[in-house]
């Protein structure tokens, strides 16, 4: 039994190094890993492994903050495209008219010898509305829009999509307005003929791939592929803007005259918004012809 007075009564064999020495060892031994790993690179593949280990784990206490942020970031991603998309299809719907409107004064100026009186109400100021309901009648051509009296809409105004005209407003409200198609049945669009200028009508079928022209004689210089533009006539629409191309042309010898058929170049029945325009719809007055020399002297021979 060992004695009380021995402060350690463990026997010699369990006693471990002392402190120091153990700390000596560690630290020699560490140096001599740490320069065998700089000169000959051993622990690369010890590192390696011992990372693919630690990802999981890694990805597991990163997962919800990634998470948090991806999520953060997403919505306020789509949020920006969105205002960006609807920016930048407005922009490119008022592009696109004005784009229509340079084609058709480019061919207007090559007819006209002069004067240009014609070609200055172009269309000043316009709004993007967006259609929000369609008539399921087949023989009514109308669309209900989100703008009204309150953004400045009127009855009468025109309106127009990315491709040409599309229809006018028929009825106001304080945040909405009917809108009736080019292709109603009640509906007229004067036109010419872009290649030669000849004038007319264009009228509705009822159905919306399909306008007539219910008013030319048979002798009119019209053919299946010639394009109908706004003549601004009856200042409702305005002028040089695409209606509809001709489709077919037939001359029935008992018939005065001819049967025209056009397609309206407006996506009728697939527009989701169109354009609602203002325009100065005034007609030139024309210039007084200056008085001649003789006019005065025989006035005062006149007793």
């Amino acid at each position: 039994m060992p004695s009380l007075r021995d402060p350690d009564a463990r026997p010699l064999l369990l006693r471990g190094p002392s402190l120091g020495l153990r700390f000596i060892v560690l630290a020699a031994l560490s140096v001599g890993i740490m320069v065998a790993d700089h000169r000959q690179q051993h622990l690369t593949t010890v590192r390696a492994a011992l990372t693919a280990a630690a990802y999981p784990l890694q990805w597991l206490v990163n997962a919800p903050f990634e998470a948090a942020g991806w999520l953060g970031e997403s919505t306020a991603t789509r949020a920006s495209l969105r205002a960006e998309n609807v920016v930048l299809a407005s922009e490119n719907l008022k592009l696109r008219l004005r784009m229509m409107r340079f084609e058709a004064l480019e061919h207007e100026n090559e007819r006209l010898r002069a004067g240009i009186g014609s070609t200055a109400r172009v269309v000043q100021r316009s709004l993007i509305a967006e259609i929000l309901r369609v008539d399921l009648d087949p023989y009514r051509q109308r669309v209900l829009v989100n703008r009204g009296s309150r953004d400045g809409i009127y009855v009468g105004q025109a309106a127009l999509d990315a491709n040409g005209v599309f229809g006018q407003v028929t009825r106001v409200g304080p945040w909405s307005a009917e809108i009736i198609l080019i292709a109603d049945s009640r509906a007229a669009v004067p036109v010419l003929v872009e290649r030669n200028g000849l004038r007319t009508v264009a009228s509705g079928s009822g159905q919306s791939g399909q306008l007539i022209l219910p008013y030319l004689p048979k002798s009119a210089d019209i053919k299946p592929g010639d394009l109908l533009l706004s003549s601004g006539l009856g200042g409702v629409f305005p002028p040089g803007y695409p209606v509809a191309r001709v489709a077919a042309v037939e001359r029935n010898p008992s018939q005065p005259l001819l049967s025209v058929t056009a397609a309206p170049l407006a996506a009728l029945d697939r527009a989701p918004e169109v354009l609602l325009v203002w325009f100065d719809s005034r007609v030139p007055e024309p210039v007084a012809e200056p008085a001649s020399p003789a006019a005065p002297a025989a006035a005062e021979a006149r007793p």
